[in-house]
């Protein structure tokens, strides 16, 4: 074939694939709706212990439905008396705090949800559903909105929102894939949220 012929073969190609980008481009854009989510998808269960969390059941309970209800691979529940969980979850006199995961089934993380937040003017459930969020890889993302939940207390005492956002979600679903968490960072990484 002659150089000449494999150019004009070459200029219709690039002009047919062209015609139909701008065709493509220019038909109406609907909006379709969410695939639903795989119901088939590997779903990590994560037990949590609150029985070292006295006054801070509601908020734990809440933190955890919020989880529950934006992230559809892993799944948080209440640990049975007698059984280890991987999160441990403690009050304490001071800032919360807890250890970075993902933490994986099997292994142990710590979050300790601090009095002195609270006595600060800050939302108990917001706190716990934050910690919960480090549990489960999320770093803190200061300063920032208080439609971030790893904001934390940078969002300021006013700022009540326990709900993750996209990006946040998006985060703990990569981390949980196919039913594995993502690498845990070494060192065992706790953050203290104290403003």
């Amino acid at each position: 074939m002659s150089l000449s012929t494999w150019l004009k073969a070459g200029t219709s190609a690039a002009a047919m694939v062209l015609a139909a980008a701008t065709a493509a481009t220019a038909a109406p854009v609907t909006s379709a709706p969410a695939p639903a989510p795989d119901a088939s998808a590997a779903v990590v269960t994560l037990r949590y212990d609150d029985s070292q969390a006295g006054g801070w059941e509601a908020a734990i309970t809440a933190g955890v439905a919020s989880w529950n209800a934006n992230v559809g691979n892993v799944r948080l529940t209440k640990a049975a008396p007698g059984v280890r969980a991987e999160i441990v979850i403690v009050a304490t006199t001071g800032w919360p705090q807890a250890t970075l995961g993902p933490v994986r089934p099997g292994r142990q993380v710590r979050v300790e949800l601090g009095a002195q937040a609270v006595s600060d003017g800050y939302n108990k459930t917001r706190i716990a559903a934050h910690e919960l969020g480090h549990s489960l890889g999320l770093p803190d993302t200061k300063p920032g909105p208080c439609s971030q939940l790893m904001s934390g207390s940078s969002a300021g005492t006013a700022c009540t929102n326990a709900v993750p956002n996209a990006t946040e979600r998006s985060r703990v679903q990569n981390a949980y894939a196919n039913g594995l968490a993502a690498a845990v960072p070494s060192g065992n990484r706790v953050l203290v949220d104290a403003p």
